[in-house]
């Protein structure tokens, strides 16, 4: 029982931290665009399909650092043709853009690629138990938690020690001020969405490794995101990091006693913290007014 509960444990912190790449994306995007974007499981898939397209000719390593970069690419391109045009009207033309653009990128994958689930190979020396008594502790399991730790103290790097950061966490809290002092906030937002873009590209090769490769395989993650912003806190970068964490946790060890239960558990973590504290468990004061 022990080594189930554990192994669920561990397993939830992985799970944990896909959810938390995610929402660290999508947060960012919505705190300084205020776009909701439901397109970014779709960009996830994306990134994870082009991994997929360039391992036999770079290998596993180079695809996975080139990869999540052509998605922030695209991203990129994705924000300055579609979603610019409509910074400053109603955020409901944003949100049924991409949601439209989520549906757009889920059959495009599916035309190139196929509907069927494709075999993510990954080097076999990862795919190997680093102990007998721990049979899943894998060297990719533990590359997943190392990239990720490192994908998110990057950030954090960047948006504390960088111009690029400072100006991105200066928009956040006051858009029109950054503007009226000399930045340009269309070239703020456009790196600002590849960012996030960039962590779903990141995401989404990790979580092939994981769960296998398919159009959908953004579906999964999409909706956990979201709740993990809402229960780290609206305007909380650590916030987001935390919620995701504790849903991936709460859901895989659900999972040891009450199975039935497992997705609903993040709702109810979710309707738990918004009765408590509206703003989320490290949201700033105000988001929620």
């Amino acid at each position: 029982m022990t080594q189930l509960i554990l192994f669920n444990l561990f397993n939830g912190v992985i799970i944990g931290a896909f959810y938390a790449l995610m929402a660290l994306g999508l947060s960012l995007i919505l705190n300084l665009s205020g776009v909701i974007n439901f397109a970014h499981g779709g960009f996830l898939a994306v990134g994870a399909y082009l991994a997929y397209t360039m391992m036999p000719y770079t290998g596993f390593w180079l695809a996975l650092v080139i990869a999540p970069l052509l998605t922030a690419v695209l991203g990129l391109a994705v924000e300055r043709v579609l979603i610019r045009p409509l910074y400053g009207r109603d955020p409901l033309y944003s949100l049924l853009l991409t949601f439209g653009l989520a549906f757009m990128l889920q059959d495009g994958t599916r035309y190139i690629w196929g509907p069927q689930t494709l075999p993510f190979q990954v080097p076999s020396a990862l795919t190997t138990p680093l102990s007998d008594t721990f049979f899943f502790l894998t060297g990719y399991r533990v590359l997943m938690m190392v990239l990720a730790v490192a994908a998110v103290a990057g950030l954090f790097l960047i948006l504390n020690r960088t111009r690029l950061g400072m100006r991105i966490r200066a928009g956040t809290a006051d858009l029109d001020t950054v503007s009226v002092l000399g930045v340009n906030v269309r070239i703020l937002r456009n790196l600002n969405f590849g960012l996030g873009i960039y962590l779903a590209g990141l995401a989404g090769i990790l979580a092939a490794g994981q769960l296998g490769l398919e159009p959908t395989i953004g579906d999964s993650l999409i909706m956990p995101s979201f709740v993990a912003i809402i229960v780290g806190g609206l305007g909380s970068l650590p916030g987001t990091l935390l919620g995701g964490i504790l849903i991936g946790v709460a859901s895989s060890l659900t999972s040891v006693f009450f199975p039935s239960a497992t997705e609903a558990v993040m709702y109810v973590m979710m309707a738990l913290v918004l009765l408590i504290r509206p703003r989320g468990l490290l949201g700033e004061e105000g988001r929620v007014q």
